[in-house]
């Protein structure tokens, strides 16, 4: 209930200052919105459109997974790893999307090519800098004791270094999952072929504002809906990892 009286409050905000505005080219009503979010739904276009959008996506967050916890792991475990690899990640993390869009440009040109990469490696470090902080806090004791009791290095993998970065690793996916739209939408609206953010585009080169609005709501209301999905997916697999 109060989530619907909060989506009513937002509309009417948005009626009212549209209103005031008075320019469709600034910011169209919600009902010329709607009509044009119908209008989109309608269209094979916009369902191609949000195929390609959202399998690129879901390639994107599974490799920033699946690398960024394999890298991070590495560099928790090993101390030297982590020191020269470090910088090397920390340059890529603060190179602006605008450098790698460039290279990919210069590399493929347009293409589905450049808005993978380019969001890939935006969200990347922050899934291995997430892991290999998990793996440097396991406590020094514990892994003393283990070596002790010669606890078999098959279990001291699964139940201790797996185990510790489980958390993180949900982590990495709770922050990838909301942004890994946002950077897949950027990067197609700059150098994509095919996506909702290539509608996007040419609905602001056509001045069509309903209809950037409308493929905006599109995009919210997808990264939603994925991002809560992803999320009750990965807690039901915690909680199975914590029972075996």
């Amino acid at each position: 209930m109060k989530t619907i009286v909060g989506l009513l409050l937002f509309v009417l905000s948005w009626e009212i200052l549209s209103l005031l505005l008075g320019s469709s080219f600034i910011l169209p009503t919600p009902v010329e919105t709607f009509k044009a979010l119908i209008h989109e739904l309608a269209k094979i276009e916009t369902f191609h459109a949000f195929l390609s959008t959202a399998w690129k996506g879901f390639l994107v967050l599974g490799l920033v997974v699946l690398l960024g916890t394999l890298i991070g792991l590495v560099m928790g475990i090993n101390t030297t790893i982590y020191e020269i690899l470090r910088p090397v990640v920390t340059i890529v993390q603060a190179v602006p999307v605008i450098s790698w869009l460039a290279l990919v440009m210069f590399l493929w040109g347009i293409g589905w090519k450049g808005p993978v990469l380019i969001s890939f490696l935006s969200l990347l470090p922050v899934s291995i800098f997430t892991t290999a902080a998990g793996v440097r806090s396991i406590d020094k004791d514990l892994l003393e004791m283990v070596k002790v009791y010669k606890v078999p290095k098959r279990k001291v993998f699964k139940d201790i270094y797996l185990g510790s970065i489980v958390p993180f690793v949900v982590a990495t996916i709770d922050i990838s999952i909301g942004n890994v739209w946002k950077v897949i939408l950027v990067s197609e609206f700059l150098c994509g072929d095919k996506g909702l953010g290539v509608l996007i585009s040419w609905a602001r080169q056509y001045v069509d504002v309903p209809r950037v609005y409308a493929l905006t709501i599109i995009a919210v209301a997808f990264g939603i809906i994925s991002e809560r999905l992803t999320k009750r997916f990965v807690r039901r697999l915690t909680r199975k990892w914590g029972m075996s």
